[in-house]
């Protein structure tokens, strides 16, 4: 497929906040393998493919990534600072996954390697995955109030 715009157009991404439903909840980060942010932690996701979804995007990033094999996602939000990535213009679409415990995962792809962390305990976060953690209590929260 070859495309010819007037306009550029920023690069799209996934991400996965997987929390466990515990009472110290844990959520999964990997540890990056290459730069921007080499050795820093982040969620698990990366760049959509041309024939998917933003979901299905984070579906197989979190797979690629960890080897978890997770389907059940809800969207926290999309994210458009201009600045959020050194890389260039990209935008992320982040989802929550909620499981009952810590899953065995391994630091797979770009991931050096890949745990869980407390909630209450994170290391400092790459990109802007800070502010979506925060959005991602929040809804974590909301979802196990129900």
């Amino acid at each position: 497929m070859s495309y010819t715009y007037e306009y550029p157009r920023p690069a799209v991404t996934a991400d996965v906040v997987a929390i466990t439903k515990e009472n110290d909840p844990k959520v999964l980060l990997i540890q990056r393998k290459f730069d921007p942010y080499k050795g820093c932690w982040a969620f698990p996701g990366g760049f959509m493919d041309m024939d998917e979804t933003t979901e299905q995007c984070a579906i197989r990033e979190l797979n690629e990534e960890t080897g978890l094999v997770y389907s059940s996602m809800t969207q926290i939000g999309a994210y458009s600072k201009v600045d959020r990535d050194p890389r260039g213009r990209t935008l992320t679409v982040a989802y929550l996954a909620i499981v009952d415990k810590p899953l065995l995962v391994n630091a797979q792809d770009d991931a050096a390697k890949a745990e869980w962390f407390s909630i209450n305990n994170l290391p400092p976060l790459a990109f802007d995955h800070d502010e979506i953690m925060v959005d991602a209590i929040k809804l974590y929260n909301d979802s196990i109030a129900l």
